[in-house]
């Protein structure tokens, strides 16, 4: 059984860093592309970040470009979004998850396994 399970978020001021944790169980991690979605309320879901199987290359969502990062520890099962200068409208649900595939992907859908979703609130 696949599981994606998420840690951290919470409530924040603008300005504020917080670290998002997704540990993986049930799946070669080490063959997966990882990302980051958001979903705030009202809005579609969105890409925020992608990292490859190996870790060498990610791809950010121009919102987050320089203010937050994407890892990955194949050793641990676990990705980790690692968010800095947080303003107000990137508060949303994130949500971690896995695609297998030979290059990484910005679209949702193309995703196979999903974490259960974390709240992250700013405020300004």
């Amino acid at each position: 059984q696949v599981q994606l399970v998420q840690s951290g978020g919470g409530l924040v001021q603008a300005g504020d860093s917080l670290r998002l944790s997704c540990a993986t169980s049930g799946l070669a991690f080490s063959v997966y592309n990882m990302g980051w979605f958001r979903q705030a309320p009202g809005k579609e879901r969105e890409f925020v970040a992608t990292i490859m199987r190996s870790g060498r290359n990610t791809h950010y969502a121009d919102p987050v470009k320089g203010r937050f990062t994407i890892s990955r520890d194949n050793a641990k099962n676990t990705v980790y979004l690692q968010m800095n200068s947080l303003k107000p409208e990137d508060t949303a649900v994130y949500y971690c998850a896995a695609d297998f595939a030979i290059v990484s992907s910005v679209v949702a859908s193309e995703y196979d396994y999903w974490g259960q979703g974390t709240q992250v609130t700013v405020s300004s």
